[in-house]
């Protein structure tokens, strides 16, 4: 009778304590849940705030990348007196994969899409030069094929180059 007793008195106590715990929990739950959102929020938002300058930075770059493979400009940096086709060909080839591959990790911080759109841009530019050369006579020199390259580009109703930026751009100002 006493180990009974014992144990009654045991089940009355966990009970009495038990009871008013589970009572306090649900009226300050709703504040500790808050309180662990507020601090995912807050983090987030530090995050963020991290990761802006850094996102800004790489569509500079892609900007400046897009601006450097623009035939207008690339032909006009890469060009000299005398060179030969092949050799623009070339230097062109190098010099936008050259470009492309120092950009590479700037995809971490811009959107996937914005990256496709940069990726094609590169590949259709290297196309164009490469198809450029198919079409000139082996006599041609690089000269000519600043000329044709250039062309092909006057006939394009929507500069892609300037559109990139544009899309870019647009990429930027979602960001505020």
């Amino acid at each position: 009778m006493y180990v009974k007793q014992i144990f009654i008195d045991l089940m009355v106590l966990s009970l009495g304590i038990f009871i008013p715990l589970m009572a306090i929990y649900y009226v300050v739950k709703g504040d500790i849940m808050r309180f662990f959102n507020l601090k995912t929020i807050e983090l987030n938002q530090v995050h963020s705030a991290s990761l802006l300058p850094l996102r800004l930075q790489a569509h500079e770059r892609l900007i400046i990348f897009i601006d450097r493979i623009n035939p207008a400009n690339l032909l006009i940096r890469l060009h000299h007196q005398g060179i030969g086709i092949k050799e623009l060909q070339n230097l062109v080839i190098n010099d936008i994969k050259s470009e492309f591959q120092h950009n590479v990790a700037q995809q971490l911080y811009i959107n996937a899409t914005s990256w496709q759109v940069i990726r094609k841009l590169k590949d259709d530019t290297l196309a164009m030069v490469n198809n450029a050369v198919l079409g000139l006579p082996e006599s041609a020199n690089g000269t000519d094929l600043s000329k044709k390259v250039l062309q092909h580009m006057a006939g394009i109703p929507e500069n892609p180059y300037d559109l990139t930026i544009e899309h870019l751009k647009k990429d930027i100002q979602e960001l505020f």
